[in-house]
């Protein structure tokens, strides 16, 4: 009986492992899909989403699905996200990473906050790819216009290295984010590549990973119409 049972017990372990393993690698494959539904969401409702200069200017497009679920003032507390940059290939293999600290523009409340972040230039993209910055300081960041177009406002061209944006409660909105600290999400990075590595090389890789499909499809089905 002992002899039976011994196997019994090394093979639930190594099945509770498994499904352990498995949960992780989906919770992050779970936030390039969800980083997908919020841009086919924003797409959806051209009017009061990101304008198509601007996307047509990014050389980044970073999204947090539902940052901070729990309540807040003034405050972003924690929050982690997938990115992508343009390369001669087309959009690059996610990178996660975490924004930690921070302040609002504006009171949320306690819901739930999708926030998007644009990068407009070459230089915004090298503090990108250094896997580890802070808006304000090591790039400058500023709201991002919103509406169907936004050639009336040209100021956003010289203003800012990083628009953002908000959406809550159904509303979305510039945003006025400063503080933040971007950085490897290396948790995330293992459970999707298997391997940790810095954002210049993913950033720069165009690998394209199934799992990815979603997230990058989606950017570059919104690249095209931009640049109509």
């Amino acid at each position: 009986m002992k002899k039976l049972f011994l196997p019994l017990v090394v093979l639930a372990l190594a099945a509770g492992t498994f499904a352990a393993t498995e949960d992780r690698d989906n919770r992050a494959a779970a936030r390039v899909k969800a980083a997908s539904r919020v841009l086919e969401e924003i797409q959806a409702a051209p009017d009061t989403g990101i304008p198509d200069e601007v996307m047509g200017s990014a050389e980044c497009v970073a999204v947090v699905p539902s940052m901070l679920k729990g309540g807040f003032v003034f405050g972003a507390r924690y929050g982690r996200g997938v990115a992508s940059c343009r390369t001669p290939k087309g959009w690059s293999d996610p990178a996660f990473f975490t924004v930690e600290g921070g302040s609002f523009g504006l009171q949320i409340g306690g819901q739930a906050v999708d926030l998007i972040m644009l990068v407009m230039n070459h230089k915004g993209m090298e503090n990108l790819l250094a896997s580890k910055f802070k808006l304000g300081a090591d790039a400058s960041v500023a709201a991002g216009p919103v509406g169907r177009h936004a050639a009336a406002d040209t100021d956003w061209k010289m203003r800012a290295q990083v628009l953002s944006y908000s959406r809550a409660r159904g509303i979305f909105a510039g945003l006025e984010l400063n503080g933040a600290v971007i950085r490897v999400d290396g948790d995330s990075t293992r459970e999707f590549y298997g391997r940790l590595q810095p954002f210049s090389t993913t950033l720069q890789s165009a690998s394209a990973p199934t799992a990815a499909l979603p997230f990058l499809q989606d950017l570059a089905k919104w690249a095209r119409i931009a640049s109509k």
